[in-house]
């Protein structure tokens, strides 16, 4: 058949693919990706066709019986939901990189101390280059800020601040004393206030937490990095203003 045989650089329809460039279909590049997430213990967020969202993380990759293995919280309350759904998109950062690919044939595995989730291994892998946007550093006392309600505490309304932003996601700051968030959790609609004059809203998806990215000498807390989910039309138009404004200011004080 066609679709089993035809050149990576095509559509199913045989004209030109414009995904050509970021698929990995060769076999060896594929393993040794999946063995990345692996040997790094990447979050790998799983993403059901109705919406449900599980974090996971990848601890087996088996190319002789061509099948993965996912470790999962047997407690997620996504978890049923994406079993029923039998397959998955799995999207993962390796850095500055985004890797994404089908999960199929979910199968539900459980131990006696462990809980985890079996699919094949997957055909093809997109890999996308994540920071092609002009990311803009913060600093100074006119920081941009981002507020919302906690997602497990909704009572709760947080004013966090950017460490830096770009037009495909942003990072934030969570202060030690406030209660973490997970790695997957849908933000709902974030209020941002880039500068007095430039504010949006959009909502926005957590991908990933690490401790990093305090200025403060001896502060404490987290780095989150979040992408928009998606960013709306008017929201993008405020934000790449706001950043070509960023790319003057830079390059004019490079000729300084």
């Amino acid at each position: 058949m066609f679709q089993d045989t035809r050149p990576a650089e095509l559509d199913p329809l045989g004209g030109p693919d414009p995904w050509a460039e970021f698929r990995v279909t060769q076999a060896p590049e594929r393993l040794r990706l999946l063995r990345e997430l692996r040997d790094r213990s990447v979050p790998v967020m799983l993403n059901a066709p109705d919406g449900a969202t599980l974090s996971s993380a990848l601890w087996a990759v088996d190319d002789r019986q061509a099948r993965l293995n996912f470790s999962i919280d047997a407690n997620a309350p996504q978890l049923d939901r994406l079993i029923d759904a039998d397959e998955a998109v799995a999207v993962a950062y390796l850095e500055s990189v985004k890797l994404q690919f089908d999960v199929a044939g979910l199968v539900l595995v459980r131990g006696h101390q462990s809980c985890g989730l079996q699919s094949g291994l997957p055909r093809e892998i997109y890999r996308f280059q994540r920071r092609n946007a002009f990311r803009v550093r913060t600093s100074g006392r006119h920081e941009p800020v981002a507020r919302f309600r906690h997602p497990g505490l909704p009572e709760m309304s947080l004013s966090l601040r950017m460490l830096d932003v770009s037009i495909g996601g942003c990072a934030l700051w969570l202060p030690h004393d406030v209660p973490p968030l997970q790695a997957g959790t849908r933000m709902g609609e974030v209020q941002v206030e880039l500068d007095a004059d430039n504010r949006f809203a959009a909502p926005a998806t957590l991908q990933h937490v690490s401790g990093a990215g305090a200025r403060e000498p001896g502060a404490s807390g987290a780095r989150l990095g979040c992408e928009w989910a998606p960013l709306p039309g008017a929201a993008e138009r405020v934000l790449q203003r706001w950043i070509d404004r960023a790319q003057q200011r830079r390059r004019l004080l490079s000729l300084g």
